[in-house]
């Protein structure tokens, strides 16, 4: 077994390669493995030709319910910039943004102040899809790299029970970079991936629909857009971020409220009596 990393956005990176020897019982140790023959370090288009044949199992005993109506479309842009900082280097820092929005931590947990219903925490106003369209993946972008920022998080309301589809678009903003993006309190279906822009126009008909993998987390590819769906049946706030604590930590990085639902069992869980304080 060989191992090493994959990288095709312009950053240095360690590319040593690990490897093992899995021996099964009964073979001779006179018997040696030849060392598997790896990919190129920045060969994209062989990623992902094998990402697109993980499949589910959509059997009987393990469906794979894709949601084919979608109620909700979304699309997020991935973008990196740089904001004014006066006690930085250079006058400048490193943010992350999505739909140019870089996400500012609250002082007051926001599952907190949805449920017990506190005003002036968070809005609701977060953007369907970017302010401004743009070629998001052509020449590099060095222009007009400030992101907004408010006092407040703001967050995308979401309606109980309905079925939403996202689509996160890598930018050459500052530079492009593929970015592992995880869903808090849900699976959902990837249907679909690319190099370039999404066309919404043409891509949605090479979706898979049919035996897409179930994940948590998913990789947007470098210069690429990748799409899911989910029914958004889990009442709450739920945080949704890249995966690099770095980009993060730089604002990458928002969260859904999810309403409740009109049963009661679908609705948030009130906070347990010990539950301690902030």
């Amino acid at each position: 077994m060989a191992a090493r990393p994959f990288m095709d956005a312009p950053i240095s990176i360690d590319n040593k390669t690990a490897t093992a020897i899995l021996q099964y019982k009964g073979v001779p140790n006179t018997l040696l493995p030849r060392l598997p023959k790896l990919p190129a370090l920045n060969d994209s288009a062989f990623t992902l030709s094998y990402n697109a044949k993980l499949r589910s199992l959509n059997s009987l005993q393990f469906p794979a319910n894709v949601p084919l109506k979608v109620d909700r479309r979304l699309f997020y842009t991935i973008g990196l910039g740089m904001d004014p900082c006066s006690t930085c280097q250079n006058g400048t820092q490193l943010v992350a943004s999505l739909n140019n929005i870089t996400f500012v931590m609250p002082k007051t947990g926001l599952l907190q102040a949805h449920y017990f219903n506190l005003k002036g925490v968070f809005t609701t106003d977060f953007p369907d899809r970017p302010p401004t369209p743009f070629n998001y993946t052509g020449a590099p972008l060095t222009a007009n790299l400030q992101t907004s920022q408010s006092t407040r998080p703001r967050l995308s309301k979401i309606a109980f029970n309905s079925t939403v589809e996202l689509v996160l678009q890598d930018t050459n903003l500052l530079s492009v970079e593929s970015h592992p993006f995880h869903l808090h309190g849900y699976n959902f279906f990837v249907v679909g991936t690319g190099i370039g822009n999404f066309d919404p126009k043409k891509d949605p008909s090479n979706y898979n629909l049919i035996d897409p993998p179930e994940r948590n987390t998913v990789g947007v590819p470098t210069g690429g857009w990748t799409a899911i769906r989910f029914r958004a049946d889990n009442p709450g706030v739920w945080f949704m971020h890249c995966h690099l604590e770095l980009h993060t930590g730089w604002g990458l990085k928002t969260a859904f409220v999810v309403e409740d639902g009109p049963g009661p069992n679908q609705s948030i869980l009130p906070p347990p009596k010990d539950l301690p304080p902030c």
